[in-house]
């Protein structure tokens, strides 16, 4: 079988900001066109400082690294102190195909439309997007990179904030893009559902600057969830034929205040 090429990689890649405290250490970590890599951990871990590492926003302290110009990264949120439509917004992401001083051509907007159309979002290509829900404005930020042509989509939390709902339109889009357009996507959560829900590979960020990368079917077990978050973690297989799958569940400690749902 042939394999997906590569379209990102770090090889024995450390991050410090003091030479003392380690985010990670000595990883080794490739993105795929046509997969989703999850990047598992709790708050505070560096999944967000590996993301930018990834991006090239952040030069790793040690290591190697073979990125990918054609990268789009989606934050958490938009931030802005103008009210720009979502049409600009998207147009944002063409940055790299507009001259210096050069206003959007034709081309440029039929790009942002269609990542509008791909996102389901071009009806609210007029609209303010401090006017959307959080679940609208984030398909928008998914639509500016995928505006700017990029083979790579790197995204912070992109659910994390998400009603269920929103949360399950966000990382069916996510698989979309993986499997139609063979686009290598990385996003970075705290959920394990999200992970198990999408993601071809996973890389948990565990204590001690510890990493473990691989396929989710092999790293996703209860014995390294509970290593990765310091609790107790069980795992069940629920639903039945397509909708069949695994999910995680944390034991917290205050069961006995639950309320009777027998």
């Amino acid at each position: 079988m042939v394999c997906d090429p590569v379209q990102l990689s770090i090889a024995a890649a450390s991050q410090s900001y003091d030479g003392e405290r380690w985010q990670f250490r000595d990883l080794d970590f490739d993105l795929r066109a046509g997969e989703i890599t999850a990047i598992l951990g709790p708050n505070g871990r560096g999944k967000s400082t590996l993301l930018r590492v990834l991006a090239g926003l952040l030069k790793p302290t040690t290591g190697k690294t073979a990125l990918n110009q054609r990268t789009g990264f989606v934050p958490q949120e938009f931030s802005g102190s103008f009210p720009y439509s979502v049409l600009d917004v998207v147009l944002m992401g063409r940055a790299r195909h507009i001259a210096l001083f050069q206003t959007p051509r034709k081309i440029d907007i039929e790009k942002a439309m269609e990542a509008l159309e791909v996102t389901g979002m071009a009806h609210c290509a007029p609209r303010v997007i401090d006017a959307l829900s959080g679940g609208e404005r984030q398909l928008v930020l998914i639509a500016r990179a995928l505006a700017g042509e990029n083979a790579v989509l790197l995204l912070d939390e992109p659910a994390s904030a998400l009603d269920l709902k929103n949360q399950d339109v966000v990382l069916s889009l996510l698989g979309a893009l993986a499997d139609q357009k063979k686009l290598a996507i990385a996003f970075t959560t705290h959920q394990p559902n999200h992970a198990v829900a999408v993601a071809d590979k996973v890389l948990l960020m565990l204590p001690q600057a510890k990493t473990i990368f691989g396929a989710t079917g092999k790293v996703m077990t209860e014995a390294n969830l509970e290593a990765l978050y310091g609790i107790p973690v069980r795992s069940a297989r629920l639903g039945s034929g397509e909708r069949e799958e695994t999910v995680f569940a944390p034991l917290f400690r205050q069961r006995h205040r639950r309320g009777d749902l027998s």
